[in-house]
C-alpha cells in the first residue's frame, strides 16, 4: 500500500500549512470566538480564491474532484491553526451529501455557490430523544398536495446560525429509530416556519436548535431517495469523519509540540523538566497516541478512496480513536503546562475544548464502538 502523497497533495498541503502558519494564531481564535459570526468572512472568501472550497466536488461543477486523502491534507493543518471557518459543515458534510446524493439540477444549483464561498450550510440531524441514533427521526414530512409539509425541532445544528440553506433529516413514514423511511430536504433557511435559537459551543462554535413549523417543500428539495436517505447520511458522514479525524490529529501534533517545547523552557531543580524521566514518558505516551490517530486516519482515507468494503469500520474505528486518543493528549498537556494550561491566552486549553466538540461530533466513542461491533458481527456472520 502507497501511502505516499502525490505531487498535488503536496502542494495542497504546502497551501493550507502556509496559510495557516501567517493567519492563524491563537490570537486570531480567541478574537474569533467572541465574534458574532464566529468565523472570518473575508478568510472564507480566501479559501474559495484559494481553491480549497473545490477539493472535493467534481471537475464538471469546477471542483478539484478531490478525494478523502486530499480532505485528510487539508484537515490536519486546519487542526493545527485552529482554524474557525466552517470547511467541515459547509463543504465537507453539506457539500459531500449533495455530491453524493444530489440530482443534475440540484448540483448544479447548489455546488457552485459552495465553491465560489457565497453560500454556508449546515446539517440538522440531531432531536431531543435521538442520541446519536441517525434512525431516531421524529421530525416528519407529511404529503401536501404536491409537496410536503415540514415539522420538527433539530438540536445543536453547528453552523447554522449563518447557514443559508439545511439539510434536514425528517420522517416519512415509519416509527422513530427505524432504519427506513427518512428523506433529506434542502430547506432554506427563510422559508416561512424556520426559526433559529443561536447558541455557542464550548469551543466557541456557533450554531443554532431549529424549529420547522409547517414549513412548505417541493418534490425538487428532497436529496437522494425519498424515504431511504438513511444509507446517504451514513456514507456522509464517513469522509466527513475523515476530514474531523485529521483536525483532531492536527491538534493533537500541536498540543504535542506545544507541550515538549514548554518542558523545555520550563526548569525546576536546576534543569528543564523534560529531563525528568516520568515527564519524558508521559510524553511518549502522547506520541504514541498521535501516531496511532494518524494511521487510523490514513487508514480511514485510503479505505474510502478505494471503495473498499472495509470503509464504514475504518471511519468507526478511527472516530472512537479520535475520542479517546484526543482526550487523552489533552489532558495530558493540560497536566503537563501546569497551571497556565487552560488559560485563555496559550493555545492549549482551545485545542483541548475544540477536541472535546470533535469527540461528540455525529457521534461519540460509545455510539462507534457499537457501530464497529456490529459491522464487524456482520463481517464474521
Amino acid at each position: 500500500m502507497d501511502f505516499s502523497l502525490s505531487e498535488e497533495q503536496i502542494l495542497l498541503q504546502d497551501s493550507v500549512d502556509k496559510y495557516v502558519r501567517e493567519h492563524c494564531d491563537v490570537e486570531r481564535h480567541r478574537k474569533l470566538c467572541k465574534s458574532e459570526l464566529g468565523y472570518e468572512a473575508g478568510a472564507w472568501q480566501q479559501f474559495a480564491e484559494l481553491g480549497w472550497l473545490s477539493v472535493p466536488f467534481s471537475e464538471a461543477l469546477g471542483g478539484f474532484d478531490g478525494g478523502a486523502t486530499d480532505l485528510m491534507v487539508m484537515g490536519e493543518a486546519l487542526g493545527k491553526g485552529l482554524v474557525r471557518e466552517p470547511f467541515l459543515v459547509t463543504v465537507v458534510t453539506c457539500g459531500g451529501l449533495l455530491q453524493r446524493g444530489g440530482s443534475d439540477a440540484q448540483q448544479r444549483q447548489y455546488i457552485p455557490d459552495i465553491i465560489s464561498g457565497g453560500a454556508q450550510w449546515a446539517f440538522a440531524f440531531a432531536e431531543i430523544q435521538s442520541g446519536y441514533d441517525l434512525g431516531r427521526v421524529d421530525t416528519v414530512a407529511q404529503r401536501d398536495g404536491s409537496g410536503y409539509r415540514l415539522t420538527g425541532r433539530k438540536l445543536s445544528v453547528l453552523n447554522a446560525h449563518c447557514a443559508d440553506y439545511l439539510i434536514v433529516t425528517a420522517r416519512r413514514s415509519g416509527q422513530a429509530g427505524d432504519g427506513v423511511g427518512i428523506t433529506l430536504f434542502i430547506v432554506d433557511v427563510n422559508s416561512p416556519g424556520v426559526v433559529r435559537e443561536n447558541f455557542v459551543a464550548v469551543d466557541g462554535s456557533r450554531g443554532a436548535h431549529v424549529q420547522f413549523t409547517d414549513v412548505q417543500l417541493a418534490d425538487e428539495h428532497v436529496l437522494g431517495e425519498a424515504e431511504d436517505g438513511l444509507p446517504l447520511v451514513e456514507a456522509g458522514l464517513d469522509i466527513a469523519i475523515v476530514e474531523l479525524g485529521a483536525e483532531a490529529l492536527g491538534a493533537m501534533q500541536a498540543l504535542l509540540d506545544a507541550t515538549v517545547e514548554y518542558t523545555k523552557t520550563r526548569n525546576q531543580f536546576g534543569q528543564p523538566i523534560s529531563k525528568f524521566q516520568a515527564l519524558q514518558h508521559r510524553m511518549a505516551e502522547m506520541y504514541l497516541k498521535v501516531e496511532e490517530t494518524r494511521s487510523l486516519v490514513l487508514n480511514a482515507a485510503i479505505a474510502l478512496d478505494e471503495a473498499s468494503d472495509e470503509a464504514a469500520a475504518a471511519c468507526a474505528a478511527l472516530k472512537v480513536k479520535v475520542s479517546e486518543a484526543g482526550r487523552f493528549v489533552a489532558q495530558e498537556a493540560v497536566q503537563l503546562h501546569g497551571g497556565i494550561g487552560m488559560t485563555d491566552e496559550l493555545c492549549v486549553g482551545h485545542h483541548y475544548k475544540r477536541l472535546m466538540v470533535l469527540a461528540k461530533l455525529y457521534g461519540d466513542e460509545t455510539y462507534y464502538l457499537q457501530k464497529y461491533a456490529g459491522l464487524a458481527a456482520s463481517r464474521a456472520a
